[in-house]
């Protein structure tokens, strides 16, 4: 990943990329950044709980972070002495954002179950995708996914294994610090031009959890191949979905956004499924089919609607 020579569309925070609404090629194009992101996230996280035995989840993602700003910081080489406050103010929250996220994130999936966790993580995001609607349809959609997410919380109610109580808490409390890097993402995309507020944000990050990550990071220095797994869980969940997620902010609005990454849960499931063993149920796989309905609605609606806003648009000029 290389710094933008030609930089992404710049958009005021909170408002579509394009006035009415985002274009279709750049709605494609984000909706494929967003779905990389997810494969990639969540398949890192299932790679993460194999290092958690040896370094603990807070040394984890402290390695994550800490190696993903040393490469992202190196390729994108931030002009940094020309920020303004107002562009440093943005990068430090969102850095704290991320940092908070990750490290209670992994705090959870270290409890109970990598899809149960993000489906619980993922209320944050819906919240704030309710919060933001415009319209009913929009609301609608997301009722659709809080339906998904109801399913799975009582396929993990009913399961053979109670869910450990203090996991769920650190679950929901990464969802309320996910809504908070929406917001900070979306406002560095739009005043940070290329990848070098995320770099700076990954160093903030880094700085957050290191406290509690720092002795369990330090694990790596006796095992060469622990070193190798933390490079690999600092590509897939860190440099990859972050650049994938920050770009997408830069053709999606908001909500549009949110209500995307509702399919983090189904493919929390699948490589739980597939790498750890976790099965999925008749529930959980309804549940699944419901998060991914709303995806796809969401994204149909607003192509759809995009081009009758532009039309409006032009007409008030």
């Amino acid at each position: 990943m290389s710094p933008s020579t030609n930089p992404l569309p710049v958009v005021v925070p909170g408002a579509p990329a394009h006035p009415g609404g985002p274009a279709p090629r750049d709605l494609a194009a984000g909706v494929g950044l967003v779905v990389g992101a997810c494969v990639s996230l969540q398949f890192g996280a299932a790679v993460a709980i194999a290092l958690f035995p040896a370094l603990g989840s807070w040394g984890v993602t402290t390695l994550r972070l800490g190696l993903a700003a040393v490469v992202l910081l190196a390729v994108a080489r931030p002009r940094v002495r020309g920020w303004s406050r107002r562009q440093w103010t943005a990068v430090a929250l969102f850095g704290t954002s991320m940092g908070a996220m990750n490290g209670v994130f992994y705090a959870a999936i270290d409890r109970i179950p990598l899809g149960v966790a993000v489906s619980i993580e993922f209320l944050g995001p819906l919240v704030l995708a309710a919060a933001m609607a415009r319209r009913l349809l929009d609301g609608l959609w997301v009722a659709v996914a809080l339906a998904g997410m109801a399913l799975l919380a009582v396929d993990s109610a009913t399961g053979a294994r109670a869910l450990d109580p203090v996991g769920v808490v650190l679950a929901l409390v990464a969802g309320a610090f996910w809504m908070g890097y929406i917001l900070a993402s979306k406002r560095v995309g739009a005043l940070v031009p290329g990848t070098g507020g995320l770099a700076v944000a990954l160093v903030v990050g880094t700085a957050v959890v290191l406290p509690l990550g720092a002795p369990g990071a330090a694990g790596v220095l006796a095992d060469p191949a622990l070193l190798g797994m933390a490079v690999a869980v600092a590509v897939l969940s860190s440099l990859v979905p972050y650049t994938f997620e920050l770009n997408a902010l830069r053709r999606l609005p908001a909500p549009v956004f949110s209500i995307l990454l509702s399919l983090e849960p189904a493919f929390a499931a699948l490589f739980g499924w597939l790498l750890l063993g976790q099965e999925s149920g008749p529930l959980r796989s309804a549940a699944i089919a419901l998060v991914i309905a709303a995806s796809a609605g969401v994204t149909l609606t607003v192509r759809r609607a995009a081009p009758r806003a532009r039309a409006r648009w032009r007409r008030r000029r």
